[in-house]
């Protein structure tokens, strides 16, 4: 059977061709299934077309061991005031302390604007772009040619989630859904300027009291300036308010 799969006249059919073909002749040598297992057992049976190999993409890993370091952003929509009307949300946030570095509220998703908003943030910060890390997934304004020229020119690092991983911008996500859970978060923005304004006062996008379990429940200004080692020394962090005993009511 081997000799006659590999004979010139059937080293180019498929088994079920090479099957037909000699019963036609009245000839039964074995199964379809029985052609495949002989020459899967020797090694010739394969795709022969020219198929696309995806190499395996390697996870993203960050790590922040201080501010400034790793940054990471993301655009999220914001419903309007009709449907289909929406506005973006652009935020950048440090995975260290969690602090907001840069936000802002647009009728659209364009990469212009995340450049002029990442630009803004490094040097409101006074950030050395050498030692900064941004991360993002692979949105179109995340992998624009002016964002990578942008940080190219500045000499930041730049990380992108894998293609088809939701969950490897995990630090923008949970932020998103920090604001969007809130109890004041409107079903509708009645304008854009509405829109800005919340956000302007929300905790989640602006300098904030927000503290995270992640940060061990210090404030994102107080873990970026520093001033969370005082806490080791027994002086009370800001924002603190004095514990109350929970007492349980009704019977």
């Amino acid at each position: 059977m081997l000799a006659e799969l590999d004979s010139e006249r059937f080293c180019d059919q498929a088994p079920a061709q090479v099957w037909a073909t000699l019963l036609d002749e009245g000839r039964y040598l074995c199964s379809i299934s029985s052609m495949y297992r002989i020459l899967r057992e020797r090694h010739e049976v394969r795709e022969r077309r020219r198929v696309a190999r995806h190499p395996a993409h390697l996870k993203p890993e960050l790590v922040a061991t201080g501010p400034n370091q790793v940054w990471s952003w993301d655009i999220t929509k914001l419903r309007g005031p009709h449907k289909w009307t929406w506005f973006h949300l652009y935020v950048m946030l440090d995975i260290h302390s969690r602090l907001v570095v840069g936000w802002c509220v647009a009728p659209r998703e364009s990469a212009s604007l995340a450049e002029a908003m990442m630009a803004s943030a490094i040097e409101d910060h006074d950030v050395d772009p050498a030692g900064l890390s941004i991360h993002a997934d692979r949105g179109s304004s995340m992998t624009s040619k002016r964002v990578a020229h942008l940080l190219a020119d500045l000499g930041v690092t730049r990380s992108h989630s894998r293609p088809h991983q939701s969950n490897d911008n995990p630090f923008s996500e949970a932020q998103f859904k920090t604001l969007k859970y809130c109890p004041a978060f409107p079903e509708r923005f009645a304008s854009l300027e509405h829109a800005r304004a919340f956000c302007a006062g929300s905790s989640t996008t602006t300098t904030s009291r927000t503290v995270t379990r992640a940060s061990a429940c210090t404030p994102p200004q107080t873990c970026t300036s520093g001033a969370w080692r005082r806490f080791e020394h027994g002086v009370a962090p800001p924002f603190s308010t004095p514990l109350t005993r929970r007492t349980r009511t009704g019977s």
